[in-house]
């Protein structure tokens, strides 16, 4: 139930943002062309249906929207664009594991907007204005979105590691209390025992003793028989419990008929048959937890994930992996465990072993290497222990802490790269559509474009002044260029030659400084 509602909340969420995106692109595109309206629809739909499940194809697609609505209609920034930059690049740094598939679809927007900047007419101009958007409505989100992943990995980490802290000081109030009942046990024998043998001592005498009768000689015998059988079988239970007592525990249960159980609960298992007759009973019946375990832990954790078990024996070591596959529909919520694990490395370090238990690929992995002939490993004591959680946890915090410097400095840098190329193409282009004024002087009126060709710049100017433009000749294709002014007045006075006919009908100069 909890989890149905949880998938409805998600759901919900999702056709939220897809509606609230949809509008900002029917509001912005409405009076616009239908291409534009019906490819935002399209690209906020795709976006939004691939950002839970796939993140780095909802991050792919919506930058490569805002790269083509930048070429396709650059006139003016898209309001939609802008906001379904925003939301989804969020998302996605929020949602991926890996930075290294957001850097390759940047780098491959990058390629392909210097691509088509080199092969349409104001490419750069439409580059520009897309790099600055992307930089701050897609790159600052997206690190910001990682920023607060790690910070939520790092609360899930030391709430991780409180568990596990807590799982170990309850095994040692446990290992405690059992010791100190092996003590009691073995109290117990020495005083218990000393009494039933003298109460055999005593039937015994009592057996043999003048004056009884047949029946009465009887049931002392019997008296000194259970005597001596319990004081017998006290010594074999409290034996048990002493501390220094080590009996080899049975193997409970065969390899195989585990991992039938298992596949027979749901769980998608692939394994092959091994003979673990040659290993010692104490390594095979680590064999078999390390896979128990294993098992156990994707059944909880990672519901749906196919499992793979993989068991080498030679006459030296054991070595057992059990590997499963991310979770197809996430891990289950709640307990995080670990007292299993703790458990296993405390068995797998009392006959010489090691064990591994760690995420790999979205997966878990629990690998044991198991000698046959070993003594236990040293038991790892308090300060290393802390000593290892708090170098994990410094670790998470650094990269915390760098996520959040990247979210702050690398928009800023980035911008700055836009701003820098930007500026050197802007001069270029404004330095190549630059018309002496005496070259101007020498045009007249009624003179063929291609006789003109060779005086006229390579480029025409694209800023231009925002006023005192003259009135445009009816039916006259105009051109522009830029004046012999300092660069430093930028576009504040242009050349207009307009052509009709293929013929030159007017020149004209103007300035936002001359009315």
């Amino acid at each position: 139930m909890e989890e149905a509602a949880r998938r409805w909340r998600r759901v919900t969420l999702d056709v939220v943002l897809w509606a609230l995106l949809c509008l900002i692109a029917v509001d912005d595109t409405f009076w616009a062309t239908n291409q534009e309206l019906i490819y935002g629809l399209v690209s906020v739909t795709a976006a939004v249906m691939t950002a839970r499940r796939w993140p780095a194809v909802s991050l792919a697609v919506t930058v490569a929207t805002s790269l083509v609505v930048s070429f396709a209609w650059h006139s003016k920034v898209a309001t939609w664009e802008f906001f379904l930059l925003v939301a989804l690049c969020y998302l996605a740094g929020l949602r991926m594991p890996k930075a290294r598939a957001a850097v390759a679809i940047w780098g491959t927007v990058v390629v392909a907007g210097l691509a088509a900047a080199a092969l349409l007419p104001d490419g750069f101009d439409a580059l520009g204005t897309a790099l600055g958007i992307l930089a701050f409505a897609g790159i600052a989100p997206f690190l910001v979105g990682r920023h607060m992943r790690l910070r939520k990995e790092l609360t899930q980490e030391g709430w991780r590691r409180a568990e596990e802290l807590e799982s170990r000081y309850r095994l040692v109030a446990r290992e405690t209390r059992m010791r100190e009942r092996a003590r009691i046990a073995s109290d117990m024998h020495d005083s218990l025992g000393h009494e039933l043998s003298l109460i055999a001592v005593r039937a015994a005498a009592l057996e043999v003793a003048a004056g009884l009768d047949k029946q009465q000689s009887v049931a002392a015998g019997q008296l000194r028989a259970g005597a001596a059988q319990a004081t017998e079988r006290l010594r074999e239970i409290i034996g048990v419990l002493r501390e220094d007592a080590a009996p080899v525990e049975p193997v409970q249960g065969d390899l195989g008929e585990l991992i039938d159980r298992a596949r027979s609960s749901g769980i998608e298992i692939e394994a092959q048959p091994v003979d673990l007759d040659g290993a010692p009973q104490m390594v095979a019946r680590a064999v078999y937890r390390v896979v128990q375990e294993g098992l156990t832990n994707a059944a909880k954790h990672a519901p749906g994930a196919a499992v793979t078990v993989t068991v080498t024996s030679s006459a030296e070591t054991t070595e057992v992996l059990v590997r499963n596959a991310a979770p197809p529909a996430g891990p289950l919520p709640g307990s995080s465990g670990q007292r299993g694990l703790i458990g296993l490395q405390e068995r797998v370090r009392l006959i010489g072993g090691t064990l591994r238990a760690e995420p790999v690929d979205g997966g878990f992995e629990v690998e044991a290497r198991l000698p046959h002939a070993a003594a236990p490993a040293p038991e790892p004591g308090d300060d290393e222990v802390v000593g290892q959680a708090a170098r994990q946890r410094e670790l998470v915090r650094r990269d915390v802490r760098r996520s959040l410097v990247q979210a702050i400095l690398v928009p800023s840098a980035l911008l700055g790269v836009v701003l820098g190329v930007t500026g050197v193409v802007f001069l270029v282009q404004w330095h190549e559509s630059k018309l002496s004024s005496s070259a101007y002087a020498r045009l007249e009126p009624g003179e063929p474009r291609e006789r003109l060709a060779a005086s006229l710049p390579s480029r025409q100017r694209t800023s231009l002044p925002a006023a005192n433009e003259p009135p445009r000749p009816p039916g006259a294709n105009c051109e522009y260029y830029g004046t012999d002014r300092t660069w430093l007045d930028l576009n504040r006075s242009a050349y207009r030659l307009c052509f009709a006919d293929g013929r030159l009908v007017t020149k004209d100069f103007y300035s936002e400084d001359e009315p």
